[in-house]
C-alpha cells in the first residue's frame, strides 16, 4: 500500500499540517511530490484540492486511511525545491503552508482552469480510441476520477507522447495558429509537378515548396512569406490533398523587437576585480553572498552580464531581479541584447497569456536566464548558478500581503539549495546589507568610479524659503528654471523628480476649514485634473470635483499642495517650447506605456522627463545633463525610522541619472530644510558618512540592523473590535516571558488609522534573539485566525509603518 501526505486547501490552524492518504492501487507509483490531487476531507462528502508534499512518509499510519479521489495533474506543478521553499516560507513569515504553496504557484494554476491533454506523438490506434475517443485531445476533468485511464495517461506523459495545457477561463490560453503539413512523399510531388499545367505557376511553386518541407510543420503565415503565395493557393492545395492544415501552438513573448547583438566592453580595473571574484565563486560549490556597491554609472550592469555569462558557460542558469517594472524594459533590453532569446521576463505588467507562456518556457528548460520583479524569485529554474538583485535596497522587494516574504531572503535560501552565488547590487545599499558586508557576512565589492571617467555631477541645494521673495509662488526656483532653459537651448535633456502624483494634494474651504477626505480612509482626496476627479491613492475612491464646500456650501474652496500633473501644467506655461513626458501611475496604467514613454524620451522626442520615483533608478540616457528634485522634503519627516534612508537613496539614485555619457551633468535639489543632514550628505555623495550617522541613530533607537522588528496588526470595520484584539495580543505578549531586551511599542492606532473602511491597530516589537517570541508569534498566527471581518497579521521585517 502506497501512502502520501497532502496539504489540503483549507487555510486554518487545525489543517496547517499534512494529512496522510492512501493511493489507489491503479495509481501506485504514479503520484509524485508537487502534484495537485482531489481528496475527501472531513466527516461529510466534502472534496477539496490539495498538494502532495511527501510520497514516502517516515511515520506509518495505523488508522483507516481515505483514498485519493483523483489526480489533477499528469506531472508535478511544483518541484521538490518549491515544496521545501514553501515550508520554509510558512515558518518564517507566520503563514499557512497552503497560502505559501499558492504564492509560488503561477496565477494560471490558481484560477479555474480547463486542463486539456493533447497528443504530441504517435500512439497506438487502441490508445487513441480508448483514451481519446479517436480525437487528438481530451478534457482531463472528464477522466480524472478513472484511475485506469489516469494510469495510462501518466505513462504516455512520461514517454513524451502527450502534453497538458492549462486553459484559464477568461484568462490565459495557449495561443494557437494555423500551420501546414505536407501530405505526400517527395516522389509524389515529383509526379504531380509533371501533370500541372505550365501556366499554373502558383501551384507549381507550392508543390516545389511542399516537396522541400516534408515531415515539417510550418506556420501558414511563415509559409506565405517564404513563397509569396496567397492564402487561396494554400486552400487549393488543401482541397487537392497536397497539404494538411493543423493548429500549432505559438508562444507569446513580451519581447517582440529584435535587438542588435550587444558587444562586450573593456572592463576597467574595479570591474575586472569584481568579475574575477564572482567568476571564481560561481564555479565553486558554495553559496556566497556578494554586495556590489557601485556609484551610479559605474558599470554594475556589465558586471551582472559577465557573471551571467560565467554561469551559463558552467551549464547553470541565472535569475536577475529588478525592483520596478519601469526598469525592466531597459534592463531586459541589455540582457536580451547579450543573450538573445535565451531570456524570459516575469512581471505584473505582462498579460496573463504572456506570463503563462513565459512561465512554461522556464519550467520546460527552454531558457536559462530570467529577468523580473519580486515574484520572479519563484521562477522554476533548475541548476541555478547565480541570483542577482539589482538596487537591492529597494522596499519593493518586500511582499506586503501574506505571505510577507523578503525576496532577498528567498534568494539566499534558493542559493543554498542550488549552491549558487547571490549578488546584491546598489549605489546605496540598505543599512542591513552594508552592515553585513562590513562585518564579513557578505563579500564586499566596490566600483567607486564611473566607467566614462566623468565625475559624479555636482549637486546644488536651493533653499525654497527664499524663493517667494524673488520670483513669487512657484514649483520652480529661479536657478532651476534658468538651467532648464539652458538645456533647451543646447538641445540636451532634463529629468525632474516629484514623488507625488496628481494636481493638488488636498482641497480646503477657506471659510470653515473643511478638508475633503476619502469616505473610506483617513486621508484627504487628491485633485486629478486629467480625469476631472478627486481620488484616494489608498483605496481608489473617486468623486467629482466639488464646486461648493460640502460642509458650509461656501465657494471659497482652494486647492493646496502640488503633484506631477500640476507641475506639468506650470512647465507648459513657463517653457512653452519644451516637450514634456510625464511618468507616474496615471500615465503608465495601460500595458506597455512604461516602455513606450521611455523609448520616446530615449529617441529625444521630449526634452524633459517629469515623474515620480519610478524615473529615479536604472535609467541611462546619454543626453540627460540636468536633474532637478522639485521637493526633497516629501518623504523626509514621515513617522518611519527608514524615512531618512529612503530619502538619501532616492536623491542619490536620481542624481546619478545626469552626466552618464560624455557631457557633464548637474543636479539641483529644492528643499525647505537645507540644513538637514540627509540633504547635506546627499549633496556630497557621501554614502559612508550617511551610513555612519544613521547607524548611530539606529543603535540609540534600537532599530535594524541592531534589532529585528516585527509588526502585529489587527483590523476590522468596527474600531472597538480591532482595538480589543490588539489589546488581548498585548496582554498575551506581556505574560510570555520574552527576552529582557525585547521591546514592545504599542498597542496604538496605525498612523493612517482607517483604510478601505477598516480600522487598524498595531504593535511593533524590537528584538535581538528571542526564541520565546518566535514561538509565541507562531502560536498567535494560528490562534487569531480570521473570524468574520476581523483580521490579524504578523509582518516580519516591515518596510513601512504608515
Amino acid at each position: 500500500m502506497q501512502v502520501v501526505q497532502v496539504i489540503v486547501d483549507v487555510p486554518t490552524m487545525q489543517t496547517n499540517r499534512p494529512y496522510t492518504y492512501r493511493v489507489p492501487e491503479s495509481l501506485t507509483n504514479q503520484v509524485m511530490v508537487g502534484m495537485r490531487v482531489i481528496v475527501p476531507f472531513g466527516r461529510g462528502k466534502r472534496e477539496v484540492q490539495g498538494f502532495v508534499v511527501d510520497t514516502n512518509p517516515e511515520q506509518p499510519f495505523d488508522g483507516d486511511l481515505k483514498d485519493i479521489i483523483a489526480l489533477m495533474d499528469l506531472e508535478p506543478v511544483l518541484n521538490p525545491e518549491m515544496i521545501a521553499l514553501s515550508r520554509w516560507l510558512a515558518k518564517t513569515t507566520y503563514s499557512f503552508w497552503i497560502s505559501c504553496l499558492y504564492a509560488i504557484l503561477p496565477n494560471l494554476l490558481k484560477a479555474k482552469t480547463h486542463r486539456l491533454v493533447r497528443l504530441t506523438d504517435d500512439v497506438t490506434e487502441a490508445e487513441q480510441l480508448n483514451l481519446f475517443d479517436g480525437q487528438d485531445s481530451l478534457d482531463l476533468a472528464d477522466v480524472q476520477n478513472d484511475p485506469d485511464i489516469m494510469h495510462e495517461l501518466v505513462k504516455l506523459r512520461r514517454a513524451g507522447k502527450i502534453r497538458i495545457e492549462y486553459q484559464v477561463e477568461n484568462r490565459a490560453r495557449a495561443k494557437m495558429v494555423v500551420a501546414i503539413q505536407p501530405s505526400l512523399q517527395f516522389e509524389d510531388y515529383e509526379e504531380l509537378l509533371a501533370t500541372v499545367p505550365k501556366n499554373a505557376k502558383a501551384q507549381k511553386r507550392l508543390l516545389v515548396y511542399l516537396q522541400q518541407q516534408t515531415e515539417q510543420t510550418i506556420p501558414l503565415k511563415l509559409a506565405q512569406q517564404q513563397t509569396g503565395l496567397s492564402p487561396a493557393t494554400f486552400t487549393l492545395g488543401e482541397k487537392r490533398g497536397w497539404l494538411k492544415k493543423v493548429k500549432l501552438e505559438q508562444y507569446r513573448t513580451p519581447m517582440t523587437k529584435s535587438l542588435a547583438r550587444d558587444q562586450q566592453v573593456t572592463l576597467n580595473t574595479d570591474q575586472q576585480v569584481a568579475v574575477d571574484a564572482l567568476n571564481q565563486a560561481i564555479k565553486t560549490d558554495q553559496s556566497p553572498v556578494f554586495l556590489l556597491k557601485g556609484v551610479t554609472g559605474s558599470g554594475k550592469t556589465e558586471v551582472y552580464l559577465r557573471a551571467i555569462e560565467t554561469a551559463l558557460a558552467s551549464h547553470q542558469t541565472a535569475l536577475m531581479l529588478v525592483p520596478e517594472i519601469s526598469l525592466t524594459p531597459q534592463m531586459v533590453g541589455r540582457v536580451r541584447a547579450r543573450f538573445g532569446k535565451n531570456v524570459a521576463i516575469l512581471h505584473s505588467a505582462l498579460s496573463n497569456g504572456e506570463r503563462y507562456d513565459e512561465w512554461r518556457r522556464i519550467q520546460m528548460g527552454l531558457v536559462d536566464v530570467v529577468v523580473g520583479t519580486r515574484s520572479a524569485i519563484f521562477a522554476p529554474l533548475k541548476k541555478i548558478g547565480l541570483i542577482i538583485l539589482d538596487e537591492e535596497h529597494e522596499v519593493s522587494y518586500k511582499q506586503e500581503d501574506a505571505p510577507r516574504y523578503q525576496a532577498r531572503e528567498v534568494a539566499k535560501w534558493r542559493a543554498k539549495y542550488h549552491h549558487a552565488t547571490v549578488l546584491l547590487g546598489s549605489a546605496t545599499p540598505s543599512l542591513e546589507s552594508y552592515a553585513r558586508a562590513k562585518t564579513g557576512n557578505y563579500h564586499l565589492l566596490t566600483l567607486p568610479h564611473r566607467v566614462n571617467q566623468q565625475p559624479l555631477p555636482p549637486i546644488q541645494i536651493v533653499d525654497m524659503r527664499q524663493e517667494p521673495r524673488q520670483g513669487g509662488e512657484s514649483n520652480f526656483s529661479q536657478i532651476l528654471l534658468a538651467r532648464l532653459n539652458d538645456r533647451l537651448q543646447k538641445g540636451e535633456q532634463s529629468i525632474l523628480l516629484l514623488n507625488r502624483r496628481g494636481f493638488s494634494s488636498f482641497m480646503m474651504c477657506r471659510d470653515c476649514g473643511f478638508v475633503l477626505k476619502c469616505p473610506n480612509c483617513d486621508i484627504s482626496l487628491t485633485l486629478h485634473l486629467s480625469s476631472h476627479s478627486m481620488k484616494c491613492h489608498y483605496c481608489g475612491h473617486e468623486e467629482a470635483i466639488p464646486r461648493f464646500c460640502p460642509n458650509c456650501h461656501s465657494q471659497e474652496i482652494r486647492y493646496y499642495g502640488t503633484g506631477t500633473e500640476k507641475v506639468q501644467a506650470e512647465l507648459n506655461k513657463l517653457l512653452p517650447a519644451a516637450r514634456i513626458i510625464r511618468m507616474d501611475v496615471d500615465t503608465t496604467r495601460r500595458k506597455g506605456m512604461h516602455e513606450k514613454l521611455l523609448q520616446q524620451f530615449g529617441n529625444h522626442q521630449a526634452d524633459i522627463l517629469l515623474g515620480t520615483q519610478m524615473i529615479a533608478k536604472g535609467l541611462d540616457f546619454p543626453q540627460v545633463t540636468l536633474v532637478g528634485v522639485l521637493n526633497a522634503d516629501t518623504g523626509l519627516d514621515l513617522p518611519d525610522f527608514r524615512a531618512s534612508e529612503r530619502t538619501f537613496d532616492l536623491l542619490s539614485q536620481v542624481s546619478g541619472r545626469a552626466g552618464r555619457a560624455d557631457k557633464n551633468g548637474e543636479v539641483i535639489i529644492q528643499t525647505y530644510n537645507p540644513d538637514n543632514y540627509v540633504l547635506q550628505l546627499a549633496q556630497k555623495n557621501d554614502y559612508d558618512a550617511f551610513f555612519a550617522t544613521e547607524m548611530r541613530i539606529r543603535q540609540q533607537a534600537q532599530y535594524p540592523p541592531y534589532f529585528y522588528t516585527v509588526r502585529l496588526m489587527a483590523s476590522d470595520p468596527q474600531e472597538v473590535v480591532a482595538a480589543k484584539l490588539i489589546q488581548a495580543v498585548s496582554e498575551r505578549l506581556k505574560t510570555s516571558q520574552l527576552a529582557t531586551d525585547t521591546v514592545m511599542l504599542g498597542p496604538t492606532p496605525r498612523p493612517i488609522a482607517r483604510i478601505q473602511n477598516r480600522y487598524y491597530y498595531q504593535i511593533v516589537l524590537k528584538y535581538r534573539h528571542d526564541p520565546t517570541l518566535i514561538t509565541t508569534l507562531t502560536q498567535l498566527a494560528h490562534e487569531t485566525q480570521a473570524k468574520g471581518n476581523l483580521r490579524f497579521m504578523i509582518d516580519p521585517d516591515p518596510q513601512y509603518f504608515m
